[in-house]
């Protein structure tokens, strides 16, 4: 088992990606292979599912979203393809605000989750989740910024502090300069 694969996605199709990283081409399952761009690197968070005759690799660009796919695969009832379509159609945190908030509604917005579903996912997860928002930021936007920082002699750990405290909407230009402003103070 993997807990993420760093690689350069080199295929894109409606359904998966495929990540090479060392010569190996690993086809992921992923929520919106859209968002992925070709010939850029990626750190994804990966989760492999084995069932009797089935054995995907499935991929995320968060480990929030990571976290709550296998939180919705533990619900009864609730699939991979379940999972993946709500993670697909809505985000980490809007989810785990219904789910914490009992808005069935909300989830019952999803392909496949009806009353039930919605019920049950409410039931089993409520008072469970966590987010994290730093998580949320794809990942290659974060590695980049702090690459960029190490690589002008700044250490790993004073880069990590100055970016835990920006606004990561922001942009990579955006990120250095202001965290260049923070560590010169």
């Amino acid at each position: 088992m993997y807990g993420y694969i760093k690689g350069i996605v080199t295929k894109i199709t409606p359904k998966y990606i495929i990540v090479e990283n060392n010569n190996i081409g690993y086809l992921m399952i992923v929520s919106n292979p859209y968002n992925f761009k070709l010939d850029t690197e990626y750190k994804i968070y990966t989760h492999q599912y084995v069932r009797e005759d089935i054995l995907d690799l499935y991929g995320f660009i968060s480990e929030d979203e990571k976290d709550l796919f296998l939180k919705l695969i533990s619900v009864s009832g609730i699939g991979p393809k379940s999972a993946l379509s709500i993670l697909a159609s809505g985000r980490v945190k809007e989810i785990i605000d219904a789910i914490e908030n009992r808005n069935d509604a909300y989830l019952r917005k999803f392909p496949g989750i009806g009353i039930k579903a919605s019920q049950q996912i409410i039931l089993d997860l409520r008072g469970k989740l966590s987010f994290d928002e730093e998580l949320v930021v794809p990942s290659s936007k974060l590695e980049d910024v702090e690459g960029a920082l190490i690589a002008l002699g700044y250490g790993k750990k004073e880069v990590a502090k100055v970016l835990a405290k920006l606004d990561m909407s922001l942009d990579e230009g955006q990120l250095v300069k202001l965290a260049l402003q923070q560590m010169i103070k």
